[in-house]
Order: structure tokens, then sequence, then C-alpha cells
């Protein structure tokens, strides 16, 4: 198979295959004009990164789990180890994402969105003070304010 063949049966751009070659992740064959000759053994194991990749496996992990699916004698604790790594990292990610998540709820609800140049979201991204902690009001410059007939305005 050519690299075209192989990244349409493998799901992989041929961008990513070249890569996994130059770093040692698969040795295709070589035709004697230079061009690379897949062979299903080289399928599978773009397969198999493909997946572990999808899974969020690292390219270390990736080399080392390739290298324990080729090892006849390989423990399965160590396969287990490097699963539950990645599961903390992932753990750690989702925490990461979940902070985001929550500081940028908060930004948007400071923000009223209307055509006043004052915003929270701004300010904050330019790590500038919070204007309700600075002016002493507890509104956010955001927020819509109250006026005399009780409904929301700019300021």
């Amino acid at each position: 198979m050519n690299i075209g063949e192989v990244a349409s049966r493998s799901g992989l751009p041929a961008k990513t295959i070249r890569y996994y070659e130059e770093i040692g992740l698969i040795h295709p064959l070589r035709t004697e004009n230079g061009y690379r000759a897949f062979q299903s053994s080289d399928l599978n194991r773009l397969a198999f990164l493909g997946r572990a990749r999808a899974l969020g496996f690292s390219i270390e992990d990736c080399r080392a789990l390739v290298s324990l699916y080729d090892d006849d004698q390989r423990e399965s604790a160590r396969v287990k180890e490097i699963t539950e790594q990645n599961l903390q990292r992932i753990a750690e990610k989702i925490a990461e994402l979940e902070a985001m998540r929550e500081t940028l709820s908060r930004l948007a609800l400071a923000c009223s969105g209307d055509e006043s140049p004052d915003c929270a979201i701004l300010k904050d991204l330019a790590g500038e003070e919070n204007p309700a902690a600075a002016d002493g009001t507890g509104q956010d410059c955001c927020a819509p304010r109250a006026t005399s007939t009780g409904k929301g305005a700019s300021a």
C-alpha cells in the first residue's frame, strides 16, 4: 500500500504517518525508487497508534505501549501503569477545563453586553483591577445599573 491508501484505511493524515515514521514509531519498507511500501502490519500499527492517541496517550506513552504490544513477555502491570498515568493527566486537564468554564461563566455574567464601552471581560483579560471593587459600589462595570424607572441602563 502507498501512503495515500494507508492514510485512507487508517484514518490518519499522511503527514501524521510521515511523522510517526520520522520519530521511529513505524518502519515501512521502501521501494527501489524510495516510495514507502506499507504492509498490513504497518496498517495495524497505525490503527493502534491512532486509537491510543485518540485516548490521550502521549507520543512517549505510545512508544512504550507499542513496545509492550510487541513484547510477548510483557507484564500487563506496566500497561496498566501507563494507562493510570494517562487517566491522571486527563483528570488534571478536566479540572483545568472546569476552572476555565467557571471563570468564563463568571466573566460572561459580569458583562451586560450592551452598548457600554466598559467590559469586565476585557478588563479581566487585561489584568486590570475589578471596577466593582475599585469604585466601592459593589456593582461590576458591565452589570445593568438601575435607573429611576427601575430598569437597567448602561452607565
